[in-house]
């Protein structure tokens, strides 16, 4: 991992507990091996982890006390000391129910009514771990840009292109210039006419999508804005990204792929985007939203002769 990708997940305050749980599910999967055994272990037992010295955590993990701390610090920590605290904080938050246990996977015999009652909650925990998790100051970074932005082109394929499609809806519908391009020819055809002004949207859970990267790459060379919406921060698309939003994911099970669990999360914070947008462009985007709604509503009507 590079520094400029631990520099992007640092803060000026360590993580509240609810957020350390976050930013476990989301960085685990960039981590090495013996981070990962870290991370498990603290996600797994906040409580006793926290009665554990950093010799101990890494006893109990089978790594060494420098891997701890450094695993300390990627989550957000100054130090061990730090991640103990955020740990204990945790730990009383599941203790008293406002975390709850994690819930298993879905069986292929599940009654309906607990399948139901499964996707409800890990759909809540992937919302809430995004929310934990998303860098507020890149969100308003892309928003300003957005919101003065000539031209916005968003790339997606698979699950990811329908987030594209309904964020440019919601873009054009205040006004804005927005296309969603899910034909990856047309994509890079289109990202070659973006220049400074511009903005580029790539949205790949993987963020190693070729058909979403190779467009944002142009785009990002002919000097426009370039965000990447992915749950993985230290894949290649964060490349060529001037604004990296971070998604988390549920669990991901034989009948739930991560395509289904990630749409939540990247629909959550393209509506972010949205909101922040049509509040800075509120003198326009109102009387354009309105004059939609009018239109739909002609269109709804039964005409009578």
């Amino acid at each position: 991992m590079t520094n400029d990708l631990k520099e992007s997940f640092s803060t000026d305050s360590p993580p509240a507990p609810a957020a350390l749980a976050a930013k476990v599910r989301t960085l685990s999967p960039s981590m090495t091996r013996s981070m990962q055994r870290v991370a498990e272990a603290v996600a797994g037992d906040p409580a006793g982890c926290a009665a554990l010295t950093v010799t101990g955590l890494a006893e109990l993990t089978g790594t060494s006390e420098a891997t701890v701390v450094r695993t300390a610090r990627l989550l957000g920590y100054p130090g061990y000391r730090d991640l103990r605290l955020a740990l204990a904080g945790l730990a009383a938050h599941q203790e008293s129910g406002r975390a709850p246990a994690v819930t298993a996977d879905i069986a292929v015999d599940d009654p309906i009514a607990d399948v139901v009652a499964k996707l409800a909650y890990d759909e809540q925990q992937t919302l809430a771990d995004t929310a934990a998790g998303l860098d507020t100051v890149q969100l308003g970074a892309a928003v300003a840009a957005a919101a003065t932005a000539r031209r916005i082109d968003i790339y997606g394929v698979g699950a990811s292109s329908l987030v594209g499609q309904d964020l440019a809806q919601k873009l054009s519908r205040i006004g804005l210039i927005a296309h969603s391009h899910t034909d990856p020819h047309l994509a890079v055809t289109n990202a070659v006419q973006l220049r400074s002004g511009d903005m580029a949207i790539a949205i790949t859970h993987s963020g190693s999508t070729g058909d979403v990267i190779e467009p944002l790459r142009v785009a990002f060379d002919r000097g426009a804005t370039t965000v990447a919406i992915t749950g993985r921060p230290d894949g290649p698309v964060s490349q060529y990204a001037d604004h990296v939003l971070t998604t988390s994911t549920a669990r991901e099970s034989e009948l739930r792929p991560a395509a289904m669990s990630s749409r939540t999360s990247q629909l959550l914070v393209v509506d972010c985007l949205f909101i922040g947008v049509a509040q800075r462009t509120y003198e326009t985007a109102a009387p354009a939203l309105a004059a939609s709604y009018e239109a739909l509503a002609h269109r709804h009507t039964p005409r009578t002769r």
